[in-house]
């Protein structure tokens, strides 16, 4: 298929309370992960470490909507049997209460007889988002104890961001048995903005902020920067990444996509070069 130019920033930090940061991402156009290891956990870095690492694997695939959701659940159920595996070690090893989990939300470009589109998968309350027209949806659905209570009439959207059980993950790579991520397609001409990020950025600045930042920032790099640094400066509970990539364009068939052209193409938008 011809290649999608795809123009992207990521940033993470540990925040002010965490010791480690468990958060991991991936950004090897055309595939963008974000990986949020459970907290609490000793070995959260683990399992989402594991899950970058198997994605990054998959170096660029061109596949249609169809073959994308498969290699993505291969994917994630190699992650999940890996964990399992790690787990019975270190169970063997004596270590009893050993357990690593992790959210996974990942953006895949894959290409339909429709044109390109977006393949977004989520497992976990990682979420995806996308920006059209200037405003903000969230296109992933969270899976968590809040959100099933909120879906059920039970608490408000602002009781979600200070429920006492807020953290609590119904569907997580690492548990017993292998969890179903929820898939959602888009054409790429429906978003010109992609971001993907860990609880930690949307448990700290409301969406109205995140929407604000993504629409003052027209560099995806600095987008990403500043969306994390707000999530830090409005206390850093947690650890915080945020991948964000603008589709700019269709690139010439055959022509090879790297970050060397990437910053060129992106200092010329903004002005650096002539």
């Amino acid at each position: 298929m011809n290649e999608v130019e795809l123009h992207h920033g990521s940033a993470s930090d540990v925040g002010r309370v965490r010791s480690q940061n468990q958060d991991a991402f991936l950004a090897q156009p055309p595939v963008f992960v974000v990986a949020d290891g459970m907290g609490g956990h000793a070995d959260g870095d683990v399992a989402s470490r594991l899950v970058i690492d198997e994605f990054t694997r998959l170096g660029s695939p061109s596949c249609s909507s169809r073959e994308g959701a498969a290699l993505v659940i291969t994917t994630l159920r190699a992650c999940h049997d890996r964990l399992l595996e790690l787990a019975e070690a270190k169970h063997a090893a004596g270590e009893t209460d050993w357990f690593s989990g992790t959210t996974a939300v990942v953006a895949l470009v894959v290409e339909d007889e429709g044109g390109p589109k977006w393949l977004l998968a989520n497992l976990g309350d990682s979420r995806i988002y996308k920006l059209s027209d200037g405003e903000l949806d969230q296109v992933s659905t969270d899976h968590s104890l809040v959100q099933e209570l909120h879906d059920a009439g039970e608490i408000s959207a602002a009781e979600m961001r200070t429920h006492p059980r807020r953290n609590v993950i119904t569907r997580a790579l690492g548990g017993a048995s292998f969890a179903q991520p929820d898939f959602f397609l888009l054409p790429l001409t429906s978003a010109e903005r992609i971001v993907l990020c860990s609880d930690g950025v949307n448990g700290m600045i409301d969406d109205a902020e995140i929407e604000q930042i993504l629409r003052d920032a027209t560099d995806p790099r600095d987008a990403a920067e500043r969306v994390v640094q707000a999530a830090v400066e409005a206390g850093g509970e947690d650890n915080a990444t945020a991948v964000v990539v603008d589709v700019v364009g269709l690139a010439r068939a055959g022509q090879v996509y790297d970050s060397e052209q990437q910053r060129m193409s992106l200092e010329e938008k903004l002005g650096a070069l002539p």
